[in-house]
C-alpha cells in the first residue's frame, strides 16, 4: 500500500473543504464581517495548506488497489470531520472540542443532530458553513473528488466502489464518469430549484439557500431553533415535503425523468414500493393523530403533520414542524419503522434502504410459496429482475448487522443512564443519520447538548458508521484480512 498515493487524494478532499470554508468567509464578509469571518478564513487557509502539501510533494499515480481505495475514502471522511471542527472551535461559544466534532460529523454525515441550544445565535457565516458541510456530505466528499480527477478507469472505479452504494450502481447502467456527472447535475439542479421556490414561498434568500442545501442533502440542519415550524407556512412546508421526497429517490431515475423518460421513474419497482409505503404511512398516521390526539382537530391538520413527519423521517431529513415527543404511541412506532427502512439507494439518504427491505419482503414471499409448492422452481423477482441467492444473503446479513449495531448503541446509551425507549430511538436515529429520536431525549425539537462527552464521541463515530453503511469501517479496521 502506497501511503503517498493515499495522502495525495486525501489532500484533494481537504482542498475541497477549504474552498467551502473560504466561500463561507465571503458570506461572513458580506454580512458586515461578522464574528465568524476570521475563524472561517483562518480555517480555510490552514486546511488549504495541509491539503495542498501532498499535491506538491507527491505525484499522481494512475492505478489504485482496492485496499488503497478504502484507505482513501474512509480517512477522507474522517479528515473532513476533523478539519470541519476548526471554524467551530475558533469561533467558540458552545463549541468545546467534543461539541465541535459532534456538529462537524453531524453535518458531513447529513445526520442533522446538533449540540446547540441556540442555533440562531450563530453568525451567518458559520450557519452557511454548517449547511455547506451537509451539502458536501449529502453527495459524498469523494464524489466531488471524482468529478475533478482525470478519467482513469481503474483509479476512479476503485474509489467509486467504496463511496457509491452497490445497490445504486446496479439500478443505473452508465459509465462511471457519466454517472458522476449525472449525480452532481441532479443534485445541483434540485438545490437551485428548491432555493428559488423557498424564496418565492416567503423565506429570505439566506434562509432559502441554507434550507435547500440541508434539504437536498437530507440533513435537517436549520437556521432556526424550532426548525421549519418557525416559518409557520403551509406553502413552505409543502415545498420542503416535495424536495425531501425527490432527494430520497434514485438520482439516476430523476435524471431519466427530466430528460424525456418520465415513465422510467415509476416503472422502478423500488420507487413504487417506496412511494406506496409512504402513502400508507401518511394515511395511517393521519387517522391516528385525528383519533388519539387533541392537537389535530380536523382531517387536513392531521394529514399535514403526518405527511411532513413521515416523509421527513423516512428520507432521513429530520426537519420538524412539531415536537415528535407528543405523538401518540401508534404514530411513534410507525415512525420508528420508517427510521429503519428509510429511502431509496442512489439518493442522499442513509438507513437500511427501501431496496433492501423490498428484496427481503420478496424473499419472504418466495419462501412461503416454496413451502406451499415444494417441487416448484420459484425465483425471487423485483419487477423483471431476478434476485439471486447471493444478493438475498448479502441483504439479510446487512440488515442483521444494522440491527445489531442499533442494539449495541442502545446498550451504550442505556448504560449512561438514558431511558430504554429514548436510548433505542436515538440509536436508530443516529445509525440511520436521521438526527432526532423520540421520547424525552433528542426529540425533533431537542438537541444533544445534555449528553456526556464520551456519549457524544461514540455517537459521532456511529454517525460515520451509518453514513458509510457499516461495512466500510469494518473492512478498513480488519487490517489483518488484507494481508
Amino acid at each position: 500500500m502506497r501511503t503517498r498515493v493515499i495522502l495525495r487524494y486525501i489532500g484533494i478532499v481537504l482542498l475541497l473543504n477549504s474552498a467551502f470554508m473560504l466561500l463561507s468567509a465571503v458570506i461572513a464578509g458580506f454580512n458586515e464581517y461578522d464574528s465568524s469571518f476570521v475563524p472561517l478564513l483562518v480555517s480555510g487557509v490552514g486546511t488549504a495548506i495541509v491539503g495542498g502539501l501532498p499535491l506538491v510533494f507527491f505525484r499522481a499515480q494512475p492505478n489504485l488497489t482496492s485496499k488503497e481505495g478504502y484507505f482513501i475514502v474512509i480517512p477522507s471522511w474522517l479528515m473532513c470531520c476533523v478539519f470541519g471542527m476548526l471554524p467551530y472551535l475558533l469561533w467558540g461559544g458552545e463549541f468545546t472540542p467534543i461539541n465541535a466534532l459532534f456538529e462537524s460529523t453531524s453535518g458531513y454525515t447529513t445526520t442533522g443532530a446538533t449540540i446547540l441550544n441556540d442555533v440562531e445565535a450563530l453568525p451567518r457565516g458559520l450557519l452557511f458553513f454548517r449547511s455547506c458541510t451537509a451539502w458536501m456530505g449529502g453527495l459524498g466528499v469523494v464524489v466531488f473528488m471524482l468529478l475533478l480527477l482525470p478519467t482513469i478507469k481503474n483509479m476512479n472505479r476503485r474509489l467509486a466502489k467504496v463511496e457509491i452504494s452497490s445497490l445504486s450502481k446496479d439500478n443505473f447502467k452508465y459509465r462511471l464518469r457519466q454517472t458522476v456527472h449525472i449525480i452532481i447535475s441532479v443534485y445541483v439542479g434540485l438545490t437551485l430549484a428548491e432555493f428559488f421556490l423557498l424564496w418565492l414561498a416567503g423565506m429570505s434568500p439566506f434562509d432559502a439557500i441554507n434550507h435547500a442545501f440541508s434539504n437536498v442533502s437530507t440533513c435537517g440542519f436549520s437556521t432556526r431553533n424550532t426548525s421549519i415550524q418557525a416559518f409557520d407556512s403551509t406553502v413552505i412546508d409543502t415545498v420542503i415535503i416535495v424536495f425531501m421526497y425527490l432527494a430520497s429517490l434514485h438520482f439516476g431515475l430523476i435524471f431519466l425523468a427530466v430528460s424525456g423518460q418520465p415513465k422510467q421513474l415509476f416503472r422502478s419497482p423500488v420507487v413504487r414500493f417506496y412511494t406506496l409505503a409512504l402513502l400508507c404511512g401518511i394515511l395511517c398516521m393521519s387517522v391516528d393523530l385525528l383519533i388519539n390526539s387533541v392537537d389535530y382537530p380536523d382531517w387536513w391538520t392531521a394529514f399535514h403533520y403526518a405527511a411532513f413527519h413521515v416523509v421527513s423521517t423516512t428520507t432521513t431529513s429530520g426537519f420538524a414542524i412539531t415536537d415528535s415527543s407528543i405523538f401518540p404511541v401508534f404514530s411513534t412506532l410507525l415512525l420508528l419503522y420508517f427510521s429503519f427502512q428509510c429511502a431509496c439507494s442512489g439518493s442522499t439518504s442513509s438507513g437500511i434502504k427501501a431496496d433492501r427491505m423490498m428484496i427481503l419482503f420478496q424473499a419472504l414471499k418466495t419462501q412461503i410459496r416454496k413451502m406451499q409448492h415444494p417441487n416448484a422452481v420459484i425465483s425471487t423477482r423485483m419487477g423483471n429482475t431476478t434476485i439471486g441467492n447471493d444478493m438475498i444473503s448479502t441483504v439479510a446479513l446487512f440488515i442483521l448487522l444494522y440491527i445489531f449495531t442499533v442494539f449495541l448503541v442502545t446498550l451504550i446509551l442505556a448504560l449512561s443512564g438514558i431511558g430504554m425507549f429514548s436510548s433505542f430511538s436515538t440509536a436508530i436515529a443516529i445509525v440511520s443519520n436521521i438526527g432526532h429520536g423520540f421520547g424525552d431525549v433528542a426529540s425533533s425539537m431537542g438537541n444533544a447538548a445534555g449528553f456526556s462527552a464520551l456519549i457524544k464521541f461514540i455517537l459521532s463515530f456511529t454517525m460515520l458508521l451509518g453514513r458509510l453503511e457499516i461495512y466500510g469501517f469494518i473492512v478498513i479496521f480488519s487490517v489483518k484480512s488484507w494481508r
